[in-house]
């Protein structure tokens, strides 16, 4: 696939503080990529390196195979989208569309047609004669949407976009900017902090802490085979048990886990495990269930229920291993093969390919 984005050992600092450490990502045409990570990770510092609003101290940004690292912005062909929308007050939500045209040159035939055609792709033909003031925040951050991308730029970059909405809008936009780009193909590099949101909406996600990028691909390979404790625990709750290496039985790679019962986990195919130094195996919530006390699992263990929490369609428990160590599952609340209560010891299971050997060890869980 062409590559629409190179980066190349780009870096950035202020001062003292590096804010963006060398950074390698290439980007193919029509991808959707997150820039996923918690304040001060970098993502924002990339962001705008790419946009042409900051300078970085060295690199490369390669843009349709041409340089662009100090290139201004106005000749980037990229397009932004702010979470304050940026609509000019005075203008109608046409002529708010048809302005990056008219900057253009375009032929007033074409411009009226570019902008009645994004605004049926956004739903909202109908307010072509209204104000900014005149729409909801829904509305307008899709007319924001609509005049960033009306003029077809290579890549769009869009920064905490949804951040100002209530959460039931935010779902909805999600929807809008995913479809908009299932429509327009267009390359969209989206910068936020929101875990569920790069989950629903990316391709790939490029995980980022302390100015690096800690982990990339897509939302299944982060979620379901983390390569370190802080993704594991950034994209979702997962429960986090110290282990030590056994050995190998019936297949299966052995570690002594809390209270010295085994844990199995299935040879990793894709990666290395680690096989040195303080080790932990992460297990999701979801992927442990109750068992009957007769029940046959590849992993088992017995838990005391401290408190359950029913959230909705899941119901979540709170429970712990004989030593103290906590553990944390969930459960579907329609129909529950079992159900547990507080103060109840029962027995949990989940299979050995569910179990995700990491290096280090955890302060906790999420």
């Amino acid at each position: 696939m062409k590559s629409k984005l190179s980066i190349k050992n780009v870096w950035k600092s202020y001062g003292s503080v590096t804010a963006l450490k060398e950074t390698s990502l290439e980007v193919p045409e029509g991808e959707f990529l997150t820039l996923l990570g918690p304040s001060g990770s970098g993502k924002t510092t990339l962001l705008m390196a790419l946009a042409g609003l900051i300078l970085p101290d060295g690199g490369e940004i390669w843009i349709d195979g041409a340089l662009a690292t100090y290139a201004p912005s106005h000749e980037r062909d990229i397009g932004m989208v702010f979470q304050n929308y940026a609509l000019f007050p005075h203008l109608t939500i046409y002529e708010n569309i048809a302005f990056p045209l008219r900057m253009r040159r375009m032929r007033e035939a074409e411009i009226d047609r570019k902008v009645r055609n994004i605004l049926e792709i956004v739903r909202l033909p109908h307010v072509a004669q209204r104000f900014p003031s005149e729409l909801s925040g829904g509305q307008q951050q899709r007319i924001a949407l609509a005049r960033c991308t009306v003029y077809q730029p290579s890549i769009v970059l869009m920064d905490e976009p949804l951040g100002a909405l209530d959460k039931k809008l935010r779902d909805q936009m999600q929807i809008e900017i995913k479809t908009l780009h299932n429509e327009l193909k267009t390359t969209i590099l989206y910068v936020t902090h929101d875990q569920e949101e790069a989950m629903s909406m990316s391709d790939r996600i490029c995980l980022m802490n302390d100015g690096r990028i800690q982990q990339l691909g897509t939302p299944n390979d982060l979620y379901f085979t983390p390569n370190s404790i802080f993704t594991a625990l950034f994209l979702g709750g997962a429960n986090m048990l110290p282990v030590a290496r056994k050995g190998r039985e019936n297949g299966f790679d052995v570690y002594e886990g809390p209270g010295g019962g085994p844990i199995h986990v299935s040879p990793a195919e894709r990666t290395p495990q680690p096989a040195a130094g303080d080790l932990s195996i992460m297990v999701r919530p979801e992927h442990i269930r109750l068992l009957a006390n007769d029940e046959p699992a590849e992993n088992s263990a017995q838990v005391r229920i401290r408190d359950s929490v029913m959230v909705g369609p899941v119901t979540r428990y709170f429970a712990e291993l004989a030593d103290g160590t906590d553990v944390t599952f969930t459960q579907l609340t329609v129909s529950p093969t079992r159900s547990a209560s507080p103060g109840e010891v029962v027995r949990i299971g989940w299979a050995a390919a569910r179990s995700v050997v990491l290096e280090g060890r955890s302060n906790g869980h999420d």
